[in-house]
């Protein structure tokens, strides 16, 4: 479960204030429902995943002890 700031209080910030969970989660969200976005709900995931790409990605090419190779957003 996603515990962290909604929609609302992050479109007042830069999608580089965001931290890598909030982006994970909103990404995961808004891929789910990408056929019935409209195009300002498409824009933001486009940012999203522009923001995602700057930073290198989510994902952990190779597990730990204490990691997997998934984003946890919680």
């Amino acid at each position: 479960m996603y515990v962290g700031r909604d929609m609302t209080e992050l479109s007042m910030v830069t999608k580089s204030e965001w931290k890598e969970s909030e982006l994970a989660f909103f990404h995961h969200s808004l891929q789910q429902i990408v056929p019935y976005l409209n195009s300002e709900g498409q824009s933001i995931h486009r940012e999203i995943i522009k923001e995602i790409e700057s930073r290198g990605g989510l994902s952990h090419h190779e597990a730990t002890y204490t990691n997997g190779t998934k984003v946890s957003y919680d």
